[in-house]
């Protein structure tokens, strides 16, 4: 009687019978979370841009005169790899990903994102891929000289 001065035990309600369905509602209702709200590009490859020692385009006076609208963009971050919407993929695989791009499209317009260390000749070898594979036009994405006495 000492222990329970109060006698809270008597005044509580008695547990329900079951929460098994609650159960698997809450798990279902997480697993069609995950699912619906879920990015593939969560742990897949990415471009570190800004990084030190990361992704740097060229830089090119003028370059965001002559920028125009691309439907299609790859990224070239190394020789012999291009990151396009599926993943990482080779040039090897890149020809036959490039004919069904511009066969979905209207009028496919290509912009290549290749890295500063990327050499010219892998670049030039996409350029006519892209043409062969149908699109219309390709362009090659240059970043602009930062201004006199700014960061």
């Amino acid at each position: 009687m000492i222990t329970r001065p109060l006698d809270l035990a008597s005044r509580l309600r008695p547990a329900p019978a079951s929460f098994d369905a609650f159960y698997f509602i809450n798990a279902g209702l997480l697993v069609l979370f995950f699912i619906l709200f879920g990015s593939r590009f969560v742990l897949a490859p990415g471009l570190g841009v800004g990084l030190p020692g990361g992704f740097a385009l060229p830089v090119m006076p003028g370059a965001k005169a002559g920028a125009a609208a691309a439907n299609v963009v790859i990224s070239v971050p190394r020789p012999g790899v291009a990151l396009v919407d599926e993943g990482m993929i080779s040039f090897a695989r890149l020809n036959g990903w490039l004919k069904v791009q511009a066969q979905a499209r209207k009028a496919p317009a290509l912009l290549i994102r290749a890295d500063r260390t990327v050499p010219m000749q892998d670049i030039a070898d996409l350029a006519a891929m892209a043409k062969a594979a149908g699109f219309v036009y390709v362009q090659l994405a240059f970043d602009e000289p930062p201004a006199a006495g700014g960061p």
